[in-house]
């Protein structure tokens, strides 16, 4: 039992799409009488950032400081409810072509600088225009600034997911006079020691070791943050994070996945797990193919493949009961969710009869082919490297030879699949909130970019596919693009080009003595301003 849930209620948690703006902030009293100062530790698994410009990077390891270093248009409740944050007040055009934001006053950047309409626009754009989730700002044709507190996002089409898109992972505001320098955006030194707009500043950065941000005095919501610093202690080795935790050397583990491990510290008494605080993220665990590469070019052999692989014993046993099997590319957890698929029940005759079918038979010694299976080497090996290596005798019941290829580290292994060097990999990726963020990304024909890690690496093309999506992305009416959205997982599950193994288990490990923990749709990719110690913590 995580927190009054059972292992399959933390994994079942619905979901509003769209919703009114709220007014005020759920925590907000909460926030107010709750007890300032003291230092956060957070034992950070994800590896050292690149940098921590989120405006042009994804990812956990990038997210996390970024969410507290800057601040966004809007932030979201656990409900998906938009609230205001650097927005005090938003109207979205009836015809869904504009959003405008209305900036709260008074409102500055780290060197007190004032934060300005101009930087709104200068953001958007060069999210926009940088941003590896091509989608989600690709329709915005300008951004006018008719005084220093409004701003005027002009689309060319409508966009169902333009408020998502201001959420604090995804829509962090620059400051215009730091990064507009005569750089290239993604390798601006500035990506390194930024100056921001949200709660925490930034003050340190040792790779593989530490980043250190400190309060803002300034900050433009009163008496926040509760917190004087937040340090993200890097740590790659599982059993150092989970000693870490039992002895207090660190408070906080967020995206926390090792079954084995939630289970021996959800006994720790001064400890607290919950799977709260995921929803928007989506995560699904998959097999991705390369359709450049034969035979898996053809679609009977990926049918084979999905039908051999027993994901009931990789969620019950592998995972413990702790995962959920995934249908297909968006999450149960999405309004968009449709069960209307073929569910690739585990059956060794029909994919050994698949591949007979695509004229691989066997030789003597029962080989029909070979392949190479590459995994994720960050984020433990429960979801990766172990899946991987089931694959191996896994996949010679039906006469594939299997070869696992393990990478040093993340570059080295995302620089291998974004270049298409591959046959197949285990990977993990987020639907992001809403599909137009985090799942057209990987399906659309035009988002086959080389070089760029979660993009539609799989080579995969379906004009189909891509003529559903197209409309999807700017149909406004939620029951039409939840039909529109039917027809794409029906056609993009039969076509196979990922086998969809599981939804990720994401959980949080806490201590105990820590008040309005980040639960909200983002998680710790939320800011903590609200985040403080019941009692008096050095």
């Amino acid at each position: 039992m995580l927190d009054g849930l059972t292992r399959r209620q933390f994994i079942e948690i619905s979901a509003c799409a769209m919703a009114a703006p709220a007014i005020g902030w759920p925590n907000e009293a909460a926030a107010a009488a709750a007890p300032a100062g003291g230092t956060l530790v957070v034992a950070a698994a994800a590896g050292s950032p690149r940098h921590f410009n989120s405006a042009v990077q994804s990812g956990i390891a990038t997210g996390m400081p970024a969410a507290q270093i800057f601040a966004s248009p809007l932030r979201f409740d656990d409900q998906w409810r938009p609230h205001p944050y650097l927005a005090e007040r938003w109207e979205l055009a009836p015809d869904g072509m504009s959003l405008t934001l209305h900036l709260v006053k008074g409102a500055t950047f780290h060197d007190g600088q004032p934060i300005t309409s101009a930087d709104v626009a200068y953001s958007i754009l060069t999210i926009r225009d940088n941003h590896p989730f091509k989608t989600m700002f690709a329709p915005v044709k300008q951004v006018d600034t008719p005084d220093p507190a409004t701003a005027v996002i002009r689309l060319t089409q409508p966009h169902p997911a333009l408020l998502i898109c201001m959420s604090p992972p995804l829509c962090p505001i620059l400051p215009k006079h730091v990064f507009d320098n005569g750089h290239d955006i993604k390798t601006n030194p500035a990506n390194l020691a930024p100056i921001g707009s949200g709660p925490f500043k930034f003050v340190e950065y040792k790779p593989g070791d530490h980043i250190t941000l400190e309060k803002y005095d300034r900050f433009f919501l009163p008496g926040r943050p509760k917190l004087d610093r937040i340090i993200y202690r890097i740590i790659s080795d599982p059993s150092a994070i989970v000693v870490g935790l039992e002895q207090g050397e660190t408070n906080f583990l967020p995206f926390a996945v090792s079954t084995r491990d939630l289970t021996r510290l959800a006994k720790k008494k001064t400890l607290g797990v919950t799977a709260q605080g995921y929803q928007g993220f989506g995560p699904i665990n998959w097999l991705a193919f390369n359709l450049l590469r034969k035979p898996l070019d053809d679609k009977r052999v990926r049918k084979a493949i999905y039908h051999a692989i027993d994901r009931d014993f990789i969620t019950k046993k592998l995972l413990l009961g702790f995962a959920q099997e995934a249908t297909g590319p968006i999450v149960p957890s999405s309004p968009f969710y449709s069960a209307a698929v073929d569910p690739y029940a585990f059956d060794l005759k029909r994919a050994n009869a698949l591949l007979d079918e695509a004229g691989l038979k066997p030789d003597a010694r029962g080989k029909r082919f070979s392949l190479t299976v590459d995994y994720l080497p960050i984020g433990g090996p429960e979801e990766q490297q172990n899946i991987a290596e089931y694959l191996k005798p896994q996949l010679k019941k039906v006469g594939i030879d299997v070869q696992v290829r393990s990478a040093p580290d993340f570059p080295t292994w995302a620089q291998r699949i974004s270049n298409w060097d591959f046959d197949m990999t285990m990977d993990q990726v987020f639907n992001w909130g809403d599909p137009v963020v985090g799942v057209h990304r990987t399906y659309l024909t035009s988002n086959i970019r080389k070089g760029v890690i979660w993009s539609n690496t799989q080579n995969y093309r379906n004009p189909q596919v891509d003529q559903l999506l197209d409309e999807a992305a700017v149909t406004l009416d939620e029951q039409k693009r939840k039909a529109l959205y039917a027809q794409f997982q029906k056609i993009v599950v039969d076509d196979a080009p990922i086998a969809w193994i599981n939804i990720v288990p994401y959980n949080s490990v806490y201590d105990r003595r820590l008040g309005n923990l980040p639960t909200t749709i983002w998680g710790a990719l939320s800011p903590m301003d609200d985040l403080y110690w019941k009692e008096s913590h050095a």
